[in-house]
């Protein structure tokens, strides 16, 4: 009988939303379409593919889930993984410390006492080549870039790839 009314109970919570906790939205309710993510993921692969750069571009909302992964022609297996990391670092680390590119964390977190805490924790990457993607002053989602010789290649492709859709975005023009 106990068993029941668990299941029951259950049933019942599971109806009621839960809110800002599973929201996978910024604060201005804007969410980056699938249209602009692949446009500014593609962008960045052929700006470092033109460059002889074979990368990987990942797209994650702000909840750090990945809208788009993207393995170009001939990146190697890893570049994946941590291009989201890039990516991860920035939506979820920028909007409180208030940095726009995972450098910018990786020099934070050099700098700071705490920093090799804040790097250590799961899917953080103090790495060049995450870039926010923000509606107005808003990170709505983030692009990361990762194969290149150099995370500040990666970066620049990146930003390239941002660039790219700036003024398709709400608030940017």
């Amino acid at each position: 009988m106990r068993y029941r009314f668990s299941l029951a109970f259950a049933a019942v919570f599971a109806m009621f939303p839960l809110g800002r906790a599973v929201a996978q939205v910024g604060e201005s309710g804007y969410s980056l379409p699938l249209a602009l993510a692949l446009k500014a993921a593609t962008t960045a692969i052929a700006t470092c593919a033109s460059n002889g750069y074979p990368v990987s571009a990942v797209v994650v909302d702000t909840a750090g889930i990945k809208k788009l992964e993207a393995r170009g022609d001939h990146s190697t297996v890893h570049t994946t993984t941590s291009a989201y990391r890039k990516a991860y670092t920035v939506v979820t680390f920028g909007p409180i410390f208030r940095f726009d590119t995972s450098s910018a964390f990786a020099t934070f977190a050099a700098k700071n006492p705490n920093g090799a805490a804040l790097a250590a924790l799961p899917d953080i990457a103090p790495l060049a080549g995450g870039v926010a993607i923000k509606a107005g002053d808003e990170i709505v989602a983030a692009l990361g870039v990762s194969g290149s010789s150099g995370g500040d290649k990666d970066e620049a492709c990146a930003q390239d790839g941002v660039a790219s859709i700036k003024q398709e975005l709400p608030h940017s023009r």
